[in-house]
Formats: structure tokens, sequence, C-alpha cells
């Protein structure tokens, strides 16, 4: 019996369908979408085991222990998960790896109890490929607005205030420099990319003929890579820079990475998080040890150190001192030497809210 199906992936995307996503929870975390929730037809174990069969024994013997394992409660609580989900949603579609079995037979068993659930075409691939390729496409064919400027000069908080800029850091969930690691991990790769494609398939669809805005990155946000495709046009773009005086940066970063970092790092781990800050402010550092040479990083630590002892007699006033010596050693020297590169590609210059009106206007 054949069943409702769909291909349309541009409309599925922008409408933010939601999607029953029947693969494994191992294949899952590996790579989804936005939209999806995992009610899995088979959990990793029955999924592990009908593979073997499958590959031994061929499809239909495969088919045959899947039925087997997945029979009874287990397929009642199975079924019963994905039809409350479906009453909740009932323009939901349906997909598993490829748009095969696993997804035919989850239909057939909606359509057992009266649920006609469309299921996609070529499934979590052709969806996945479908922003892939859209992408790279955008990529080859599109230039941005790149917005730069030394560290502690907000850049983020621009891109999200505007219109027409997408946070390639809340897609990465990563700040972009040795303290801007999250709390609660990043996405997968995958899910990274996915996410980047959908904002911007969005964004250009709501505001076809205008330069989408991109924060200056480097190709790597924390442990996520920027599409190369994509990064290599991000170079290729006109540029628009912040500049802002040091004290007013350094005000900027003390804030974002010492207090709010504090205080958000208490509220996460509980009564660890005291020694989990300290943790995140002493690894942070020593990712740039590299660069900063062994010795300044002792000295740096030391000073971390001593601000650390006193932060609740001083409201971590002191950890400007080594925060100053690291943005003035490290950070500015690193970015003054990228923007330097980048001098002729540069189109305007001027402070933050100058350069707000001048990219609102772009």
């Amino acid at each position: 019996m054949n069943y409702p199906m769909v291909s349309n992936y541009r409309k599925l995307l922008l409408d933010n369908t939601p999607m029953v996503d029947v693969r494994a929870p191992i294949e899952f975390i590996t790579g989804a979408l936005p939209s999806a929730v995992n009610l899995p037809l088979m959990i990793d174990e029955e999924r592990h085991q009908v593979g073997i069969r499958y590959k031994n024994n061929g499809q239909q013997s495969a088919i045959e222990l899947g039925n087997k394992l997945v029979a009874g409660d287990i397929k009642e609580q199975r079924v019963q998960a994905w039809q409350t989900f479906m009453v909740t949603n009932p323009n939901a579609v349906l997909y598993c790896a490829r748009g095969g079995l696993r997804s035919q037979l989850s239909c057939e068993w909606l359509a057992d109890i009266g649920i006609a659930c469309p299921k996609v075409e070529g499934g979590f691939k052709s969806l996945r490929g479908f922003l892939y390729q859209y992408l790279m496409d955008y990529s080859a064919n599109q230039s941005f607005n790149i917005l730069s400027g030394m560290t502690g000069t907000g850049k983020t908080e621009i891109i999200q205030q505007l219109a027409t800029g997408v946070d390639l850091e809340g897609a990465a969930n990563h700040k972009g420099s040795s303290f801007g690691r999250p709390l609660d991990g990043q996405p997968v790769q995958i899910d990274f990319e996915n996410r980047i494609a959908l904002d911007i398939l969005k964004l250009e669809t709501e505001l076809p003929e205008t330069k989408i805005v991109l924060e200056d990155e480097s190709r790597n946000i924390g442990a996520r890579n920027l599409p190369h495709y994509l990064a290599d046009r991000m170079a290729q773009s006109s540029f628009v820079v912040i500049e802002m005086d040091f004290e007013e940066r350094l005000e900027r970063l003390w804030q974002e990475y010492v207090v709010d970092r504090y205080h958000k790092t208490v509220a996460f781990f509980g009564p660890s998080g005291e020694a989990e800050f300290v943790r995140y402010l002493r690894e942070s550092l020593l990712r740039v040890e590299k660069r900063l040479g062994g010795l300044r990083t002792q000295e740096l630590l030391a000073s971390m150190d001593s601000a650390i002892a006193v932060q609740h007699q001083d409201n971590f006033a002191s950890h400007r001192h080594w925060l100053t010596a690291l943005t003035q050693e490290y950070y500015d020297p690193m970015y003054s030497y990228q923007l330097e590169k980048k001098k002729e590609l540069v189109v305007f210059r001027g402070n933050r809210q100058d350069v707000t009106n001048w990219l609102t206007n772009a």
C-alpha cells in the first residue's frame, strides 16, 4: 500500500513542519532537524540486531526479526507515542534515514489506527542534502556583510539586533573565544550546519534583496567548523568594523566572561558552581598558553588565582588585572593582525551606533 509522500523540502523547512524522526536514538544524536522529535521505531540495540540479520540473511529475514522485536506492548507503546504527537501536531510528517522500510512500516502502523501521516521522500538524507546544497549554492552566488572589530566590541549583540543578521555563534552555542565555551555543550557538526542553512534560507525568503550580515569568525567556533565554502565566501565579502576604546571593551569583557559567567555557572551547577567557575577560568587561559608562552601563562594564572581568592570581597574587580594583560597581549594583537589583512575589504568603520545604522540601511 502506498502512503502520502512529501518532497517539497523547502516548504517543510520554512514552515517549521513538525517531524517525527523514527530513526534510532544513536542516529538522531548524530544529526537531526530543529523541528523534529525522536520517536524511534527501534531503539539502538534492536536496530543493531536487525542490521546484523540483514547483513547475514537478507532483507526479509531482517524484517521478520524487526517484527518480532517490536511487537506486543512494545509496538503499542511506540505507536501510542506517534499518535500522541500527531494529535498535538496534525500537520506532522514522518521520516527515517532514507525514506525506506522504517518510515513505510511506521506509516502502516499509524494507518491501522486511522492516522494517515505523510512520510518524507528520501528521509533525513534528502532533507540534510537539501540544506547542504542550499548553503553551498548560496555561498557560491551571494556575498555577505561581515561585522568585525576587536574583542569586546559586542559584535554578537548587534548581529542579534539586526533584522538581516544570522548568529553563527548562536548556531554553534559558543562565543568563539577561548573563554567562550558554553555550560551545556555544543551541537553536533551536522546540526550546526543545518541551523546556519535554515537561518539563511528563512532570511533570504523573508528579505530576498537584502545582504545578510555575519560576524567575523575564524573557521572554527569552538569545536564546530564553518563549512569551507561559507568560510571562503565570508573571507571575500565586505567588512564593517566597530571601533571602541580599550577601557570600554575591557568592561564589556569583564562583565561577560567574569561576572555574568560566574552567576550563570553557579546557577547551572549549584553547589559545585564555585569550583566549576575556577576550572572554567583556568582551563580557558591554558587554551592560549601556546601563544602566550609558558612563563607568561603562569604569571597570568597567578594573577587569576589572586583575583579568585578575593572575588567576593571586591566584587570581582581584581579579575580586571589578568584580563587587561590577556586582552592587550593576546586578543588585541591577534585581531589587529587579522584586520590588517582584510583592510582592502573594509567598507565602513564607526562606533556601535554608527555601524548598526549603516548595516540597517545597507
